[in-house]
């Protein structure tokens, strides 16, 4: 990558994915690369996905926490 070349935006979510724009290779553990042609792409984080790298939504089934009770 040259200095002129236009920087990938990567966009990190609250709780959820990494959302990179597209085209992309993903070089994955086992020495697998992996390439979507999509123009954005949601990157699993929370490793519950069962497409990945991609992300499948699982992380929104997960239970959420409930805020601490305040004592009067």
């Amino acid at each position: 990558m040259s200095p002129d070349d236009p920087a990938q935006r990567v966009v990190v979510t609250g709780d959820g994915p990494l959302l990179v724009e597209g085209p992309v290779e993903v070089d994955l553990p086992d020495g697998t690369t992996v390439r979507s042609e999509r123009p954005v792409v949601a990157l699993c984080v929370c490793r519950r996905s069962s497409i990945q790298p991609w992300c499948d939504t699982s992380h929104r089934r997960r239970a959420r926490r409930k805020p601490p009770e305040e004592t009067p």
